[in-house]
């Protein structure tokens, strides 16, 4: 899965700058050989294995080993990779983790390569090129694809509460009372007797059916969990972004939303954040124990595949401002600056970002590639499919996306923002107690 920060690297982040080493020098030896490739998503390895194929085919002195491991494996064994030397070629990298990674010397630059081989940064959906361009002036990606956040939804539970699917779309939502969004959740929402959650004699202590579910506090980014609410309030995670140095989860305003959030606990209309620890959100919805989860474009494939379960897509909510809001947050290929195969890991990075392999991406109808063209197709795929897409895609045709928070420190960040956010929703601690959360995030910055 994709997510935000792993706790991983927190550890580990002093200690990468120690094993950091320039690329090797271009050499007929480094265009040649087998590259190693490492990627978290399961449901993407078989899209990358052709791309991995017909690259050969096309350069037949150069193999690709793929490597795939879950999401908190990937990142632990690639931190130990740059450690002891041993990390692959080239990797998927995140955009919380790459400005650490840059700053230790462990990416390799690759300006130079884009500019002599032609590389067309305009062709990306607007925006994502420039994310992987550090604060010293250098790349160190090229655009793989992009996410947005959606409502998946119970189409049968929908139709049981006498909800119409058109209402879906025009969900509106405020921190004061929820707006249209909270009264939805409350009226999916079933307990043990088949009350709803705004019908007398509801038991919040004895639930049935969410109407929301929940995927985790949401630490620093609240990627899936809260961001698509809070950035409608006129908030945002940092000063600027990228490279923000002052984080603002003091506001009144966001503590307000994350007041908000928290007491759909308490008010039996989501989860308690205990009952969730290692639980799977969207297999909880497959049971048939929530009507509505917030969730990733990257996640379609397995919502929609889930058997014995019709499955509706709906826009976020619109907010206080009048828009929706969605985080936009963009993969990239980097290559590992200990390579010593660096002439074939440019090579296969730049066919990765090409035409020729993310149309391959798209025609598989799991994740919108980054380029505009392959894109568009992507959701071709997803309609022939069957799955109607609009609510991740209207986010970028309409420009109601913000960037996912892009800073320095963001292990560090990320330690000390999930406790605190899970302390808020699990109802341990008042949404005010991310103000001295959020002084020692901004010490760090000093």
């Amino acid at each position: 899965m994709k997510k935000s920060l792993g706790a991983v690297a927190v550890a580990a982040a002093m200690a990468l700058s120690l094993s950091a080493c320039s690329g090797s020098s271009s050499s007929e030896e480094s265009a040649t050989g087998e590259i190693s490739y490492w990627l978290w998503d399961a449901n993407q390895l078989p899209a990358y294995q052709q791309c991995a194929d017909d690259f050969t085919k096309a350069n037949p002195d150069i193999t690709v080993k793929i490597t795939q491991r879950g999401w908190d494996d990937y990142w632990s064994t690639l931190t130990n990779g740059f450690v002891g030397g041993t990390a692959p070629d080239v990797f998927t990298n995140h955009l919380g983790r790459y400005g650490e990674l840059a700053d230790n010397k462990q990416l390799l630059a690759i300006d130079e390569a884009v500019e002599k081989d032609n590389i067309d940064l305009s062709a990306y959906n607007e925006g994502l090129a420039d994310l992987w361009v550090g604060q010293d002036g250098k790349r160190y990606g090229l655009p793989k694809d992009w996410d947005t956040i959606g409502l998946f939804y119970n189409k049968a539970m929908l139709s049981s509460a006498g909800i119409p699917e058109d209402q879906m779309k025009d969900l509106t939502w405020n921190p004061e009372d929820g707006g249209s969004y909270e009264k939805v959740i409350a009226h999916l929402t079933v307990d043990k007797n088949g009350k709803r959650g705004d019908e007398p004699g509801f038991d919040k202590n004895n639930v049935d059916v969410y109407g929301l579910g929940l995927n985790g506090g949401g630490d620093s980014s609240g990627q899936t969990e809260w961001s698509y609410l809070t950035n409608t309030t006129g908030w945002s995670h940092t000063d600027k972004n990228p490279w923000g140095t002052k984080y603002n989860y003091d506001d009144p305003t966001f503590q307000e939303s994350m007041e908000w959030f928290a007491g759909l606990a308490d008010k039996g209309y989501m989860p308690k954040l205990e009952t969730t620890v290692g639980a799977s959100m969207a297999d909880t919805f497959a049971a048939g124990k929530s009507a509505i989860n917030a969730h990733g474009s990257w996640m379609i494939g397995q919502y929609t595949g889930y058997k014995g379960i019709e499955v509706g897509i709906a826009p976020t909510p619109v907010g206080p401002e009048g828009e929706r809001a969605s985080m936009f947050n963009g993969l990239a290929d980097s290559i590992w600056a200990g390579t010593e195969k660096k002439d074939a890991a440019i090579k296969w990075v730049e066919y990765l970002a090409s035409a020729d392999c993310q149309d391959v991406v798209a025609s598989k109808a799991v994740v919108f590639p980054a380029l505009k063209a392959s894109s568009d197709k992507a959701a071709e795929a997803f309609q022939a499919k069957g799955v109607d897409v609009t609510a991740f895609t209207e986010h970028v045709k309409n420009n109601t996306t913000f960037l996912y928070p892009i800073t320095d420190n963001t292990a560090k960040v990320k330690g000390i923002m999930e406790p605190a956010m899970d302390a808020v929703v699990s109802g341990k601690a008042p949404a005010s107690s991310l103000t001295q959360a959020n002084e020692q995030v901004n010490a760090l910055f000093k």
